[in-house]
């Protein structure tokens, strides 16, 4: 059996591993805590079998880390993301789980500023609810973010009072989920403005 002679610090959050004196692997220093593996301890297929599923832990966690630290996402949406990287199933799901104890993963707070986001680049409720429907996000959480927004008339009246012609504008809110209501409101807002001037 092998024996860990020597730790080093290496790049990151990582550590070269040696065996019996030689180098043998670099590897995520959370993995060698979760496997306790220390100098003097041996490398044995019960603390390789450790090794492993720590490794595999600790890449998850990393891979999600990483991914929140880019943009805020869902639960679901995470998931999916760790899954498109060929994360396996039972690691995804406790690096989830853990960035939710945490506090990392909230999909109330992520449905408030994804809807944010998306109503400030032009979007009307019905697109909102379309995206974070699409995020996984709970129909509770999705009508909490909606009802946080400013008023969707008032939204589609701005996007109307930039628009070329009030048929481009139309067209836009149209496109960007607003609702015919919104659209009829704001347009008969418009004309009332431009009838003013």
């Amino acid at each position: 059996m092998a024996r860990v002679t020597a730790l080093h610090s290496a790049r990151g959050d990582r550590v070269r591993v040696e065996l019996d004196g030689a180098p043998w692997r670099t590897l995520p220093a959370a993995a060698l805590v979760s496997a306790r593996l220390t100098v003097g301890v041996e490398l044995n297929r019960a603390r390789a079998r450790e090794l492993v599923q720590a490794i595999r832990r600790a890449e998850a966690l990393g891979a999600a880390t990483r991914a929140l630290a880019r943009r805020d996402r869902s639960v679901v949406g995470l998931a999916e993301y760790l899954a498109r990287r060929g994360v396996a199933r039972k690691e995804r799901a406790d690096a989830v789980e853990r960035l939710g104890d945490l506090g990392y993963l909230d999909d109330a707070r992520f449905a408030v500023g994804r809807a944010r986001s998306l109503a400030e680049r032009g979007y009307g409720d019905d697109a909102v609810r379309f995206e974070l429907e699409r995020e996984g996000v709970a129909p509770d959480q999705i009508e909490a973010a909606v009802a946080g927004l400013a008023g969707e008339r008032e939204r589609a009246l701005a996007v109307l009072r930039g628009s070329r012609t009030p048929l481009a504008g139309i067209r836009k809110l149209a496109a960007k989920g607003f609702s015919a209501d919104s659209i009829e409101a704001a347009s008969a807002a418009a004309r009332i403005d431009s009838s003013a001037d």
